[in-house]
């Protein structure tokens, strides 16, 4: 990747001729360093748009490879023979890895395979080699042996570990019980707080609970004394 000739770091003329100065003014220090900030923030801005650009030429390779590129039908039918031979991932520059225009190996399914994997996304835990996904962990069912988990697949950075069919779900019954706890929820299709945030609000609903339960007591003891007295 080249890099273009506007990454230099020019210095202006006012502050070339007093760079050599012991002591600057304010107002020579915040131009100076006004100057420089501008300057680095247009060679961030320059390599930004070529690390864009490499992405893109980088998308149009893969998609060529693992998507729909326009080969012939011969080349595209001696791929798959190759594949159906033993010829696992060979294609027509004799370059290796997965067949891109397999199906799943699942037994009745015919989704396409995903790139550099012989199973499609909805059964790509069956791979035991892959490492990017993991299922989700929400309970859909219960039963005396334990709950019954979704199960779909989803990237195994993802906390929680829900789909977003369940996270949606999970956010909702959080935001019923903040509503239950008397906490003013504006909209439920908002997301919902984050978890130390929930846990600040129950500690003040504790804390106002055992306040009233004191007074009440409090009260209670001075009702007494006024009885006895």
């Amino acid at each position: 990747m080249s890099i273009p000739n506007t990454m230099t770091m020019e210095m202006p003329e006012e502050s070339f001729l007093v760079s050599g100065s012991e002591h600057l003014t304010r107002t020579d220090v915040l131009k100076r360093r006004m100057h420089f900030v501008k300057k680095l923030k247009k060679i961030y801005c320059d390599h930004y748009w070529l690390l864009m650009e490499d992405v893109k030429s980088k998308f149009r390779e893969y998609y060529w490879d693992y998507g729909e590129s326009p080969f012939v039908e011969e080349e595209v039918n001696k791929h798959l023979n190759a594949c159906r031979d033993g010829v696992e991932g060979v294609d027509a520059n004799g370059v290796s890895g997965h067949c891109p225009s397999s199906k799943c190996e699942v037994q009745g399914c015919k989704s396409k395979a995903m790139a550099l994997t012989p199973y499609c996304h909805m059964h790509i835990l069956c791979d035991p080699n892959q490492k990017l996904y993991k299922p989700c962990n929400y309970p859909i069912k219960s039963c005396p042996s334990g709950p019954i988990r979704c199960r779909k697949p989803i990237l195994r950075s993802s906390v929680p570990s829900y789909c977003t069919h369940h996270l949606n779900m999970a956010e909702k019954h959080v935001t019923r019980a903040l509503k239950k706890a008397g906490v003013n929820v504006t909209s439920a299709s908002k997301f919902a707080p984050k978890f130390h945030e929930v846990i600040a609000q129950y500690v003040r609903v504790i804390k106002n609970k055992r306040r009233a339960a004191l007074k009440a007591k409090m009260e209670k003891a001075d009702e007494k004394d006024d009885i006895s007295i």
